[in-house]
């Protein structure tokens, strides 16, 4: 009996385990992170350190939730995991401004130099013995430390100020930084919380990028120069990031999964406080109030100890309004096209030849004509035009070129689908989705991408011929395309959905077929089964945009170290260019016209005309302060952004969004009765201040916009500003007035100031709502 009760009550227990184990893994699968912020000020008296305050205030509402990040620098709070009814619990307690859930965000993924006219400025980097103190902290998937752009010759001891550390993990250790990359680091408590364990057999838990992604972008930024450079044998020459002078710290905040908002945070603290002066983040997570946004309350921060931020705009392009990183204390970078291009044509058995893009540089293609094939043709699947895996019939395409529709999977995997039914080479041809739009991919058999209108052709071909043949023939790298730049059609655009007022993109830069280094964990597709191992590589997107600027923006502060971070973006925005030599406006690929400011923002960057601005538009966190209370944000709301405790707005003080020093003009109108039109006119007034950042001197004003239906008159008052001094200040009123339009209207000018030296211009964008 005695055995009988013990076995009875060993069951018991067990069976309690199991279902205590299942309530637990039930409770953990409810839980999700938070990040949590407090009011610093707020501590109780019986709180030595915050961190204790935080921990208490956690162990109130769950007896199990553990603190993933305790912030101090650029936020206070901390991140967590729990149930949304632990959430709400936490949100009442005394000092907890905001719980917000955690926001996964995704990457947005040579011959620049000659491009930006970097090669014919000699000397400018050399402007200022600074350029070396200068440090660009990039959150992305990390870095490849053994790439010649990371090389340090030529450069001094780290600077003195410099609090960065080189975290030691899987295959990184302390002599994978020098005095080029001067700080490495991983963040990954909330991916893991989030995720589950990093699979080290497929990514290092550690600061080395398998991926690719952050040796491009931190490259591109600061990369030291590197002489016959290619991918390929594509692209050939000295490749060299913006600021090639600077020194790089890799803040590794990116997984396979993605980069968690919690992870991003304490990246950004982590570069604050080592020393950075600029961070580049080439990723995003849609828009959000910037209360809610973890980037934007980490730049709010950032910008206050004058690091400035510059992140991308997203490839959610050219839909409108498909904008990240909208905070008007950052940098929003849109991508265009360099004057380069790899042509790769299509010759049909008619004679006919279209021209398309590749990277292709395996063993070609016969050089007599091989049958031709769509795709759509040749498999039982519905999506079978898509290439996609096992959708293709073998019999159907072997030895054959087969015509692939682009959609839904890699482009280049579509390649390695048609070589697995024994295809023998293949045309990418672009939809509707994706217009005339082309980019280069390093194909892994003879392959090129068209665009719409030649896919369409190509098709048509196919229908009418019995007997369709084709070949591809590959043109290696061609330079001077014109027109460029032109915008790329995945960029994202305007208008801006949290503040129309704030016009965003800032401006655009070179993202489109970038050639930078790469990691030695894939190969240039990034595809399992791309077995090539490359030391630079060539892709494409606003993650490629963005690292120019935070280069650029390197660069400039080197040579003015006493510029704010504002200072430096509208010098950037200012002497950008919206149109060609010609007079013609920077091209639009995707709507085959010229581009407006919701899709350029300034233009497209310039840095020798950057470097000497002559006016700024100047702001300061008190200048940020005001535009969240024009946008009628609670305390509680600016505390989350701003970490002010118990801030009040000016209830005497008038307010307007429109009062924002920005370098560019947003204007809104309202439209009565909805869509209605009449004679009737409104007026709405801006306020601007410029500070002179040359030599005396009088500056006046042209202003002009175009608008479809109607007329709008600018006045600029005073139009003649005179500046005896450096460092001077003015301000001026600007008065649009237009007449009532139908909803959704809009209208594009500019608004320029120039003392027969400097061109300082500011885009215009009405909107009829």
């Amino acid at each position: 009996m005695l055995r009988q009760h013990s076995t009875m009550t060993s069951t018991l227990i067990l069976s309690v385990l199991v279902l205590l184990s299942a309530t637990c893994h039930v409770l953990a699968s409810n839980r999700q992170t938070y990040i949590v912020h407090m009011a610093k000020s707020e501590m109780p008296a019986k709180f030595t350190e915050h961190h204790d305050w935080y921990h208490s205030s956690l162990q109130s509402v769950s007896d199990s939730a553990k603190i993933l990040y305790s912030y101090n620098t650029i936020v206070h709070g901390f991140s967590t995991r729990l149930t949304e009814e632990e959430a709400e619990a936490l949100a009442d307690q005394y000092g907890v401004l905001s719980v917000n859930p955690e926001v996964r965000y995704e990457l947005h993924t040579t011959r620049t130099p000659e491009f930006l006219h970097l090669d014919k400025t000699d000397g400018m980097e050399t402007q200022s013995g600074t350029g070396t103190d200068v440090v660009v902290g990039v959150l992305d998937t990390g870095v490849w430390p053994e790439r010649k752009s990371y090389d340090d010759s030529g450069f001094g001891p780290v600077p003195a100020n410099w609090k960065g550390t080189c975290q030691t993990g899987k295959d990184f250790n302390s002599s994978s930084c020098n005095r080029k990359l001067i700080g490495a680091q991983f963040f990954s408590k909330g991916y893991e919380a989030s995720m589950g364990p990093i699979d080290e057999t497929k990514e290092s838990r550690s600061p080395r990028d398998n991926d690719g992604h952050g040796t491009h972008t931190s490259s591109t930024a600061a990369g030291s120069p590197v002489s016959d450079a290619n991918l390929l044998g594509y692209a050939s020459g000295t490749a060299r990031g913006m600021a090639a002078k600077a020194r790089v710290a890799a803040y590794k905040v990116c997984w396979a999964g993605g980069c968690f908002s919690s992870d991003i945070l304490a990246g950004m603290e982590a570069a604050v406080s080592d020393g950075c002066h600029v961070l580049s983040l080439s990723l995003g997570g849609g828009s959000a109030d910037y209360y809610r946004d973890s980037v934007a309350i980490g730049a709010f921060s950032a910008m206050e100890k004058g690091v400035l931020v510059s992140c991308s705009a997203g490839n959610a392009g050219p839909s409108p309004s498909t904008l990240s990183n909208v905070a008007p204390w950052i940098t929003t970078v849109g991508a265009g096209t360099l004057d380069r291009d790899f042509p790769a044509y299509v010759v049909l058995g008619n004679g006919k030849n279209y021209s398309g893009v590749s990277l292709y540089s395996g063993k070609p293609l016969p050089n007599s004509p091989l049958p031709l094939i769509y795709a759509g043709n040749a498999t039982n699947s519905s999506s079978g035009s898509l290439c996609m895996p096992n959708t293709l019939i073998p019999e159907k395409v072997a030895g054959k070129i087969v015509l692939c529709d682009r959609g839904i999977n890699a482009r280049v995997q579509k390649g390695y689908v048609v070589n697995g039914a024994g295809g023998a080479g293949m045309v990418l041809a672009n939809t509707a989705a994706n217009g005339e739009e082309l980019v280069a991919d390093a194909h892994l058999i003879p392959a090129t991408g068209v665009g719409e209108k030649a896919g369409n052709a190509i098709k048509s071909y196919l229908t009418s011929d019995p007997n369709p043949t084709a070949t591809i023939q590959f043109g290696g790298t061609q330079v001077n395309i014109r027109p460029s730049p032109v915008v790329a059609a995945f960029s994202s655009r305007g208008p801006n959905t949290i503040t129309p007022e704030i016009l965003k993109p800032d401006l655009i830069a070179p993202g489109v077929n970038i050639l930078a280094a790469w990691t030695g964990a894939v190969g240039p597709t990034g595809l399992s089964v791309d077995q090539r191992r490359v030391e630079f590589n060539i892709i494409s997107g606003t993650s490629m945009s963005c690292p120019h600027v935070s280069g650029l923006a390197a660069l400039i502060k080197s040579i003015h170290p006493d510029w704010s971070p504002a200072a430096v973006r509208s010098a950037l925005m200012t002497t950008a260019y919206s149109s060609y030599s010609t007079g013609d406006g920077i091209f639009d690929t995707a709507t085959g016209e010229a581009a407006t400011p919701f899709d350029i923002g300034a233009g497209h960057v310039d840095p020798p005309n950057a470097v000497d601005p002559g006016l700024v538009y100047d702001l300061t966190s008190e200048d940020y302060l005001d535009f969240l209370c024009a946008l009628n944000y609670t305390s509680y709301q600016i505390a989350a952004v701003a970490k002010r405790s118990n801030y009040t707005c000016d209830s005497t003080k008038s307010y307007a969004v429109s009062n924002l020093n920005y370098p560019s003009f947003s204007v809104a109108f309202a439209t009565a009765n909805g869509d209605a039109t009449g004679s009737a006119t409104t007026t709405v007034k801006h306020v601007r201040t410029v500070t002179n950042v040359g030599a005396a001197g009088v500056y006046k004003a042209t202003a002009s916009a175009k608008v479809d239906g109607g007329a709008v008159s600018i006045a600029v008052e005073p139009s003649e500003l005179s500046f005896s001094k450096s460092g001077e200040k003015k301000s001026y009123t600007v008065s649009f007035t237009a007449p009532s339009l139908p909803s959704g209207s809009t209208g594009f000018g500019q608004l320029v100031w120039s003392d027969g030296k400097h061109i300082v211009a500011s885009p215009i964008a009405l909107t009829w709502t």
